[in-house]
C-alpha cells in the first residue's frame, strides 16, 4: 500500500507539473502548431537553400519525454534531418519548375555526417545539376565534408578571410590501458581474428600492426573516393589533388582560387547579389527569393504521398549499437527490431522490406535474435539491405541473409570477428579497503564476478564461447553469401573493409544507396510503380511531440560550435557510451573497433 501511494502521488505530481507547463505555454503551443502545420508556399523563381553544416542521419531519434525535456533545457539539441528527407527534397526540387537553383552554404556548426551518407546526397545534387539547374556554393571555412558536397557546384565561392581544408583523412584512436592500470581496473580479453581491434584500447597504448594496417587501407579507400569525386568535379587529376593535400593542407582563399578549387572570392552579401540576378528580390526580406531545405521538405513529402501506390515497401532503420533487449532511442534493441520485422513479415499489406543498417554491431546475442527474423522475413517476401556509413561486425551479421546487399564505395563493413571483454575492479577496490568473501556451491558459480580476475579455467570457458560464435559467424556468411568457408575465414579475422573492397570480395552485391535498394525491392516484389514507402520505427508519440513543441518551440535549432576541449570530451563521452552499451548476457560481442572516427 505504501508503494502504491508513493507511485500515485509521484504520478499526480508529474501531471501537475505537466499541466503547469501546458497552461503556461498554451498560447505558444497554438502559435507553434499553426505555423508548423501550414504548408510552406514556393514562389516562382525560388532558390533552394541547403545548410552544409546540417547533420544528416538515417532516422530521426525518437526521444523519450525526459530526453526531450533535457535536450530542450540544456540547449544541446542538434539540428538533424533524415537522409530520405534530403534525397526526396532535392529530387522534388529537380522536377519543380519554381525552383531555379540550389544554394549550398556553410552554417555555424560542423557536420558529423558520414561520407557514405554524403555520397548519396552528392548523387542527388548531381541529378539536380544534370537537369540544367545551377548550384552555387559558399562558405567561409571549407572543411572536407562540406567540400565533398560543394565540389558539385557550378560556382564555388570562399570568403576572403576563409580557408579550405584539403589535407587527407586521419583516425585518432583513444586508448584507456594506461588509465585503467593507474586506477587499478583489470581487463581480460578473449577474441578471434587478428584484426579484431575493438579490445585494443583496453590492453594497449597504441594500435597493433594489424590494426594500423587495416585502418590505413580503409582510410586510403575512403580518401580515394574523395579524391576521385572532387577532382573530377573540378576538372583536375587525383594526382593534382593529392599534391595539394601534401603540400598545403589548408589553403587561404587566394590559394584555393589559384589552385582552381574555388571559382571566386566573395563576401556573403556579394553572393546574395548574384543570386538575386537569378531569382529576383524578395519584397519582404530584401534578399534573393528562397526557401530552405527543411521547409521545402514538407512540400516534397506531400508530393511523394500523392504519387504513392497502394502497395507498401517497408524501410526499417537499424541505427546505432546493437544491444540486448529493447534498447534505447539511439541504439538497436535486438528484441525490439526482431519484433518489428516479425510484424512486417506477418503484414500482408507489406510487399517488401528494406533494412537500412548504420551500425558498428554490438551484442552477439541480439544480432542472432535479429538475424533469425531476417531469415524468416526473407523467406516470406523480398528482403533487401542498404548499408549506410557503417554496417560492420554485428551490423554485417544481420545483413547476410538478404536477397541483395547494397553499399556505398565508402561504407565501412566486414569486421567478421568476435571478442569478449572481462573487466575486474579488484585492485582499485582493495586499494580503498574493499574486499569480498564468496560462498558457492559450484566451481564456476562466481565466474561472472567483476570483483577479481578470471581464473585460467574460467577464461577457457569464455574463449570456447567466442570460438563457437566466430565459427557460427563464418558459417552464416559462407551459407548466405555462397562462399567457401575457408575463403570467408581468409577475409574475416575481424578486418574492416570499404564497400568497394567488400563488393570485390563477395560480401556486398552492388554499390548503391538507399534509393537503389528500394527500387530493387520494388522490382523483386513485381510492384511496377504501384507502391509507397512506409518508414519504421514510427515517430514520436503525441505526448513527446506535444512536449517538444511546448518547450522547444522558441529554441534555436542550430548546433553551437564547441571549443576543442569540449569536442575531445564528447569523443570520450561517446567511447564510454559505447562501452556502456555492451550488455550481451554472455559477454561476447561482434563489434567494430571502438568508435572509428575519420577526421
Amino acid at each position: 500500500m505504501r508503494d502504491f501511494l508513493k507511485h500515485t502521488f509521484a504520478t499526480l505530481f508529474g501531471i501537475l507539473i505537466f499541466l503547469g507547463l501546458s497552461f503556461g505555454g498554451l498560447l505558444l503551443l497554438i502559435i507553434a502548431t499553426a505555423s508548423k502545420d501550414t504548408e510552406p508556399q514556393v514562389k516562382d523563381k525560388s532558390v533552394l537553400v541547403f545548410d552544409l553544416s546540417q547533420n544528416i542521419a538515417d532516422s530521426q531519434p525518437n526521444s523519450s519525454t525526459r530526453q526531450a525535456i533535457n535536450e530542450a533545457l540544456s540547449g544541446d539539441e542538434t539540428d538533424t534531418i533524415t537522409l530520405k528527407t534530403v534525397l526526396d527534397t532535392i529530387d522534388q526540387a529537380t522536377q519543380d519548375s519554381k525552383i531555379v537553383a540550389l544554394y549550398l552554404h556553410g552554417g555555424d556548426g560542423a557536420s558529423t555526417s558520414g561520407f557514405a551518407t554524403l555520397k548519396e546526397v552528392r548523387d542527388a545534387l548531381q541529378r539536380f545539376k544534370a537537369s540544367g539547374k545551377k548550384i552555387y556554393a559558399y562558405d567561409v571555412d571549407w572543411s572536407e565534408r562540406k567540400y565533398y558536397l560543394g565540389s558539385v557546384a557550378d560556382t564555388i565561392a570562399i570568403n576572403p578571410i576563409g580557408d579550405m581544408e584539403i589535407n587527407g583523412f586521419s583516425s585518432e584512436g583513444l586508448f584507456f590501458a594506461g588509465a585503467l592500470q593507474k586506477y587499478g581496473v583489470g581487463i581480460q580479453v578473449t577474441r578471434v581474428g587478428k584484426y579484431k581491434s575493438a579490445v585494443e584500447p583496453f590492453l594497449m597504448t597504441k594500435r597493433s600492426p594489424e590494426n594500423r594496417e587495416q585502418t590505413q587501407e580503409l582510410l586510403g579507400d575512403l580518401w580515394s573516393e574523395f579524391l576521385s569525386a572532387t577532382s573530377k568535379a573540378r576538372k583536375m587529376t587525383t594526382q593534382q589533388m593529392q599534391a595539394i593535400a601534401d603540400s598545403k593542407g589548408f589553403l587561404t582563399a587566394e590559394e584555393a582560387l589559384k589552385a582552381k578549387l574555388a571559382d571566386k572570392i566573395a563576401y556573403s552579401d556579394q553572393m546574395v547579389s548574384e543570386l538575386k540576378k537569378i531569382s529576383g528580390e524578395d519584397g519582404e526580406t530584401k534578399s534573393f527569393r528562397q526557401i530552405n531545405l527543411k521547409a521545402y521538405a514538407k512540400i516534397a513529402e506531400a508530393e511523394v504521398q500523392k504519387q504513392g501506390g497502394k502497395h507498401q515497401i517497408a524501410v526499417v532503420y537499424a541505427e546505432g549499437d546493437i544491444v540486448n533487449g529493447q534498447g534505447g532511442d539511439r541504439n538497436v534493441g535486438g528484441d525490439r527490431l526482431a519484433r518489428q520485422l516479425r510484424q512486417l513479415r506477418q503484414d500482408d499489406d507489406v510487399k517488401a522490406v528494406v533494412l537500412r543498417i548504420n551500425s558498428p554491431g554490438g551484442s552477439a546475442t541480439a544480432s542472432e535474435i535479429i538475424q533469425r527474423e531476417v531469415i524468416l522475413t526473407q523467406k516470406a517476401k523480398p528482403f533487401v539491405v542498404s548499408m549506410g556509413n557503417v554496417a560492420a561486425s554485428g551490423g554485417y551479421w544481420i545483413a547476410t541473409y538478404a536477397d541483395r546487399i547494397f553499399a556505398e564505395p565508402n561504407t565501412i563493413t566486414g569486421s567478421i570477428g568476435v571478442f569478449g571483454l572481462q573487466p575486474n575492479i579488484q585492485k582499485i577496490a582493495n586499494q580503498n579497503g574493499l574486499t569480498w568473501d564468496v560462498v558457492k556451491t559450484g566451481r564456476f558459480a562466481d565466474s561472472q564476478t567483476i570483483t577479481r580476475p578470471k581464473r585460467p579455467e574460467e577464461l577457457k570457458l569464455v574463449q570456447r564461447s567466442v570460438d563457437k560464435i566466430y565459427d557460427q559467424f563464418l558459417t552464416k556468411v559462407s551459407n548466405s553469401r555462397k562462399l567457401q568457408k575457408n575463403k570467408v575465414a581468409e577475409i574475416a579475422q575481424g578486418r574492416v573493409w570499404s564497400g568497394a573492397q567488400a563488393k570485390s570480395l563477395g560480401l556486398v552485391d552492388e554499390l548503391g544507396g538507399l534509393n537503389a535498394a528500394i527500387q530493387d525491392a520494388a522490382k523483386r516484389a513485381k510492384l511496377g510503380d504501384d507502391w509507397q514507402i512506409e518508414e519504421y520505427p514510427k515517430t514520436s508519440t503525441f505526448e513527446e511531440r506535444l512536449l517538444k513543441r511546448l518547450i522547444g518551440a522558441t529554441l534555436t535549432t542550430s548546433a553551437p560550435t564547441s571549443d576543442p576541449l569540449t569536442q575531445e570530451f564528447k569523443k570520450l563521452q561517446s567511447d564510454l557510451t559505447s562501452l556502456a552499451n555492451m550488455n550481451d548476457p554472455t559477454g561476447v560481442y561482434v563489434r567494430l573497433p571502438l568508435n572509428l572516427r575519420i577526421d
